[in-house]
């Protein structure tokens, strides 16, 4: 698995379906990450009502994703689970 940056931040955040989001991140790589086996515990069972789970966005202050009602993820979390779509241009050769 990749290595994660340190001080990484989400940039962008994108709804596909369901439980996946395209995320972009910091360190230039864009991501497909799929939360539908993340959404468990009191802070996140309120996400798999999936309007819910559309209205994510980036927070200005945590720089990751985040929903209207508190829940959020970890930007390192997010890009280790995702599937890479775009590689940063570190990667690129």
């Amino acid at each position: 698995m990749d290595a994660v940056p340190s001080f990484l931040h989400v940039t962008h955040v994108q709804h596909l379906a369901s439980y996946r989001l395209i995320v972009g991140f910091s360190d230039g790589t864009e991501r497909e990450v799929d939360l539908s086996g993340e959404l468990y515990g009191e802070v996140f069972e309120p996400l798999r009502d999936e309007a819910a789970f559309a209205a994510a966005y980036v927070d200005d202050e945590t720089r990751t994703v985040a929903w209207p009602k508190g829940a959020d993820f970890a930007p390192e979390f997010l890009h280790q689970i995702g599937r890479v779509l775009v590689s940063s241009p570190a990667d690129v050769r």
